[in-house]
């Protein structure tokens, strides 16, 4: 990166009392002196006499004396700039779209980012009412009436939605997994199904369509559908390409199975793709709806933090759906004086009712990015989203004329595809990628093995509303340059057109207000919270630390935010450096011979 100007801070740290001291402690000297004086001690140390020497640590562990806060802004940027800003290409399961100007607003409103779990609603209606928002939204976008308030990522709400069908289903133990779901979301379904007793069978892949082969699936359903609580349905699959959704859902039906859907929530702004709520022929729909939502707000980050999105029915004719699902729902009750106020209506995770009752015990969600992904949806209104996604469509349109006039460059399905595609090479995938990052570009991903596909080479190619027409002319002259062939030297095909089946028939009626209107709005929120930074707060012993403004405005430095975690290693080592020195001093902390820093 060429910039070598730390940027500021949007904050001058000597006005906050907390924020330079050591350790960000929040008593001073003389506040410990008086509470060792209650206590009966006269040094820390104290505290710990009736515990054995052999039960404590001999020394500190040798992670190195602190940093001044300077040197640490100075360090975390140096850093950041070891990750490459380059021309991008990538996608695939972590999307990567514009972030709205709203975000870091709403980022910094402190009493909104650093409460606790809404388990008081008298302190956090701010939170409450910005969740209820995100919720209200996705389900105008998607169509199902619950929308519950974040979970960890895709990946953790695929596994959440297996249970959720299984105890639907009469207690059926198998899963059917259409063939395009990412790679990475299947592993970890596959991580987490040992001692559970379920398991998961693959749908057949047509591989001339790219699609699930419906008269394999057919004949699987006709030899196993006894077995099967569900199947997992992508509306755009791991190649890019558009799935027959209604005719998944209309086997679903046939065979009694419970539909659960894929989406990707950019698509289905007005002029965008069918909602789940009325995929099959007779607008049956999903009973079950997850999917990634983190690029509705922020930038890719090295692939986190993710965003799982996560919906059921509930309707006259379905009220009971709802209580088998994880998370927590937010909804509107009246407090003791008559007023409207908001509550969890619904939380059937392990912490708060009987284990045995009991839908989860998945403990994480992402409630700071559903806080700003409503925000984001908000100020982008209909209107907004419409343009984010119509614009990658329309420069994945503007590529294909010329890549697919490039010699040997083709479409490597022949299925409908919105903004990311396909493309099949007459040379090594890999060797253009390669190629392409020696050009300061990432192209793509190799995707020639994924279904046990062989003797093809294939390039994932990932379009979106950030790239620019320079950019599309720098991706077709690294292309013509690996191939030794320049665009126009054969006619381009015709793309394959959405069907009118699979585009949404109705705008989903989004609200359209200003920047100011909606910034105003979560300034408002921000004051109905009690938070670390406003009051004593007793609330919540395994989260609730201070939260110094460093780490956020080192979490917002570009070096890091736009890194993909399908960039080339080489580009991006910042990332791979903060995680490697992590790794390392919790490993001296605690003593174990490997740490993970990314369950």
């Amino acid at each position: 990166m060429a910039n070598n100007q730390r940027p500021p801070f949007s904050y001058n740290p000597n006005n906050l009392e907390r924020e330079t001291r050591k350790y960000y402690l929040g008593p001073d000297e003389s506040d410990i002196k008086q509470m060792l004086e209650a206590c009966g001690k006269k040094e820390l140390k104290d505290l710990y006499s009736h515990i054995g020497d052999g039960q404590k640590m001999p020394k500190a562990p040798a992670i190195g004396a602190g940093l001044s806060y300077e040197a640490l802004a100075d360090n975390l940027w140096q850093i950041s700039q070891k990750n490459k800003k380059v021309t991008s290409f990538l996608g695939d399961g972590i999307k990567d779209f514009a972030v709205h100007p709203i975000v870091p607003i709403v980022c910094n409103l402190r009493a909104l980012t650093t409460a606790y779990t809404p388990y008081q609603p008298e302190r956090s209606q701010g939170t409450l009412y910005s969740l209820w928002m995100y919720s209200s939204l996705l389900s105008q976008l998607t169509g199902m009436e619950a929308i519950n308030a974040s979970m960890y990522d895709r990946g953790t709400c695929l596994f959440e939605a297996m249970n959720t069908a299984s105890k639907l289903n009469q207690g059926k133990k198998t899963l059917l997994l259409c063939p395009g779901l990412f790679p990475g979301d299947v592993e970890v379904l596959e991580t987490l199904l040992p001692e559970t007793g379920m398991q998961v069978l693959q749908a057949p892949l047509d591989e001339k369509t790219g699609r699930t082969d419906l008269a394999g699936l057919k004949k699987l359903l006709n030899e196993k559908a006894a077995e099967i609580s569900g199947i997992v349905i992508p509306q755009i699959n791991h190649f890019g390409v558009l799935e027959d959704v209604d005719a998944l859902v209309d086997l679903a039906s046939d065979f009694k199975l419970i539909p659960i859907g894929m989406i990707d929530p950019i698509t289905l702004g007005k002029g965008g793709l069918n909602p789940p709520r009325n995929w099959g022929s007779e607008n049956q729909g999903c009973t079950i709806i997850y999917g990634e939502a983190q690029h509705l707000a922020i930038a890719p980050n090295f692939g986190g933090p993710g965003l799982g999105l996560f919906g059921v029915r509930y309707n006259d004719k379905d009220k009971i759906s709802i209580r088998s699902t994880p998370g927590r729902y937010i909804g509107k009750g009246i407090d003791e004086k008559g007023n409207v106020a908001l509550s969890m209506v619904l939380s059937t995770r392990e912490q708060h009712i009987r284990r045995e009752k009991a839908t989860s015990n998945i403990c994480s969600n992402q409630s700071f990015l559903a806080t700003i992904v409503g925000a984001s949806l908000l100020a982008r209104g209909e209107s907004g989203l419409e343009k984010a996604h119509h614009k990658a469509q329309t420069n994945c349109q503007a590529a294909l004329k010329r890549l697919l006039s490039i010699k040997g460059v083709e479409l490597a399905f022949s299925a409908p595809f919105s903004y990311e595609v396909t493309l099949k090479l007459p040379k090594s995938a890999q060797g253009l990628i390669d190629f392409a990052c020696q050009q300061a570009i990432h192209i793509g991903v190799d995707v020639s093995n994924r279904q046990g596909l062989k003797g093809r080479e294939l390039l994932l190619v990932s379009f979106n509303d950030r790239q620019t027409s320079k950019e599309i002319d720098q991706l077709v002259s690294v292309v013509e340059d690996y191939l030794g062939s320049k665009a126009g030297t054969q006619s381009p095909p015709v793309l394959p057109i959405i069907p009118t089946a699979l585009k949404r028939a109705t705008a989903p009626a989004l609200p359209e207000l200003t920047s100011e209107e909606v910034e105003n709005f979560y300034r408002y929120l921000d004051k109905l919270n009690i938070s670390p930074d406003n009051a004593i707060y007793p609330l919540g012993s395994c989260t609730m630390k201070y939260n110094p403004y460093i780490n956020d405005w080192a979490a917002g430095l570009e070096g890091f935010t736009d890194s993909h975690p399908q960039a080339p290693e080489q580009d991006v080592q910042g990332s791979l450096e903060i995680l490697f020195h992590i790794q390392e001093m919790f490993k001296k902390i605690t003593g174990l011979p490997g740490v993970t820093t990314q369950p």
